[in-house]
């Protein structure tokens, strides 16, 4: 092997790594960006149970009253909460990466107001569905 080859790959190894949680300040909009990750894969377990429902509303009233009993407990509430959470801040996410991607909202205000917007908006917007929910459907009965 030629001496520059030697050279090149020593210089190659000797580079240093790029930064990485060491190196940056956590901020709010890191923790969305993963929580948008999160919330995404969430949806797709939570789709599943959908579709349970969905083919248990199909298939008859002893499925739909097995599916019921799950959905009517507090563990299922809870899921079922988290879904309605995880979709709302999804979505609301995706509309902060949308305006991004419009080539607004790049300022340091601006991003921490569109971050903060998606973390209360999320929770707002699910409180607020669920109360409808229960004010529409009897949901205490």
């Amino acid at each position: 092997m030629p001496a520059t080859s030697e050279a090149m790959m020593t210089v190659r190894i000797e580079r240093p790594l790029s930064p990485h949680l060491q190196i940056y300040r956590w901020t709010l909009t890191m923790t969305l960006s993963i929580v948008h990750r999160a919330t995404g894969v969430a949806l797709y377990f939570g789709t599943l149970l959908l579709v349970w429902w969905l083919m248990a509303v199909s298939s008859g009233p002893g499925a739909y009253a097995a599916v019921q009993s799950f959905t009517s407990s507090w563990a299922g509430r809870l899921i079922a909460f988290g879904y309605t959470w995880a979709l709302m801040h999804h979505m609301l996410g995706g509309v902060r990466h949308l305006v991004w991607d419009l080539g607004y909202g790049f300022q340091p205000t601006e991003r921490e107001w569109l971050t903060r917007a998606t973390l209360i908006g999320g929770i707002l917007l699910t409180v607020l569905l669920w109360i409808a929910a229960y004010a529409i459907g009897g949901g205490g009965r």
